[in-house]
């Protein structure tokens, strides 16, 4: 086959237009190339819509072990990620948050109050021009030492523990999780999460906490006293929801309590959920009263916030009074109600079967803990029977033949 022939004028076309797909092909790769930046251009950039007083993402506290920077995500998005992919995050969605044994399908577990503290604390950050990605952080990792069977195994479990003269408590628990017992990598034991979360987890503190003891040096980060605020506005809001699901209260009971009247009332105008509306209330009134802290307290800096001695991130005292009294209610008609403490009682029963036959008889995987972390018979143990979601720690109690009696009437068939 004979080549084409080309005259003078043809070949200067084809030159031509060669030469500007080349052109094309440079000037899409150069346009690529500005659109994807450099981590620390990245972290200067979000760093740009904080407030003077937020945790920067481009510098900060550190990790316990220095690691090289990732070339996509700033530090926090890597801890974010660490937290997530890790077995005790995924357990959570096996966790009682209020309804021991289940119930439904729609109620709150675990795990769905986890992502609900994260969403709210990340609308509150960006609404006080705050680090989203730590309160993210703390948010997501908050709850990972909670033990199976909720407040109740936890009370279980730190009774267990004063008897080897020691204690239990979730935060500290969470603390160890992402600090020891979770795994990411062969270099170092833990996450290596960035200390800024680490403290964030220490710090953690609502009503239903009770810390052994304050730790750090200097007062939380904003970031961390939103995600304590965030937990309990989740927790009071998908409460309400929750108890009305199950018929442990009515519409007309709940809504008898001043703010719960306020929220409803606002809900049926609006056509909206009595949850959604509480929040709203409630988040509201947490930037107005924030914001006036921050002015009256004249912080400008976060060197400002660890050395303030009061909370900066709080409730005006008239909300604060109005959601007490609505506690109040949760706790009369849902967390004390009868049902509810029958099953509590059964799971803490199960926990410290387990820790007591645990102790005598321990395991593989509980040698296996107590070799890892150079610890106590007993606190690994705790370790082990903490990490269980509630099927997991019933039906090793059935295994063992040491389920209470009447656990499979109360609870059911896990």
């Amino acid at each position: 086959m004979r080549s084409p022939t080309w005259t003078t004028q043809e070949h200067s076309i084809l030159i031509r237009r060669l030469s500007g797909r080349t052109n094309h092909r440079k000037t899409t790769r150069n346009r690529y190339a500005r659109l994807v930046l450099t981590t620390q251009d990245r972290a200067r950039q979000f760093d740009a819509l904080l407030a003077t007083y937020a945790v920067r993402h481009s510098d900060g506290l550190g990790r316990a072990h220095p690691e090289e920077e990732d070339p996509t995500r700033v530090r926090f998005q890597r801890d974010r990620g660490r937290i997530v992919h890790t077995q005790e995050f995924r357990r959570l969605k096996g966790k009682t948050q209020v309804f021991v044994g289940g119930g439904g399908d729609h109620f709150r577990t675990r795990l769905t109050h986890t992502m609900e503290v994260a969403g709210i604390s990340r609308d509150i950050a960006r609404g006080l021009q705050l680090n989203e990605d730590l309160a993210e952080c703390i948010a997501l990792a908050h709850d990972l030492g909670h033990p199976p069977f909720g407040h109740a195994g936890e009370e279980a479990l730190h009774v267990w523990m004063q008897s080897h003269g020691m204690h239990f408590e979730h935060n500290e628990q969470s603390y160890r999780i992402v600090d020891v017992l979770a795994e990411h990598g062969s270099l170092f034991r833990g996450l290596n999460l960035n200390k800024e979360v680490l403290e964030g987890l220490l710090k953690h503190r609502t009503p239903h906490d009770h810390p052994s003891h304050d730790s750090g040096l200097h007062a939380p980060s904003l970031e961390a006293q939103l995600v304590n605020i965030a937990d309990e506005i989740a927790y009071t809001a998908h409460d309400c929801e929750d108890g009305l699901k199950a018929s442990l209260f009515s519409l007309k009971e709940i809504t008898a309590v001043p703010l719960a009247r306020e929220a409803y009332d606002r809900a049926a105008h609006r056509g909206t959920s009595l949850r959604g509306s509480l929040i709203h209330l409630l988040v509201t009134d947490l930037y107005q009263e924030t914001s006036a802290i921050l002015l009256s307290q004249r912080i400008t800096t976060l060197d400002d916030v660890y050395g303030a001695s009061i909370p900066l991130v709080c409730f005006s005292d008239a909300l604060r009074s109005s959601l007490d009294a609505l506690r109040a209610f949760l706790w009369n008609h849902m967390y004390n109600n009868a049902t509810v403490l029958r099953r509590s009682t059964v799971g803490q029963q199960i926990v410290h079967a387990l820790c007591n036959a645990y102790e005598q008889a321990p395991n593989d995987k509980i040698i296996a803990l107590q070799e890892k972390t150079g610890s106590a018979l007993c606190e690994a143990v705790k370790d082990y029977v903490a990490g269980m979601t509630d099927h997991y720690a019933f039906s090793q109690a059935a295994q063992l033949g040491i389920l209470p009696e009447g656990a499979e009437d109360a609870l059911g068939h896990y």
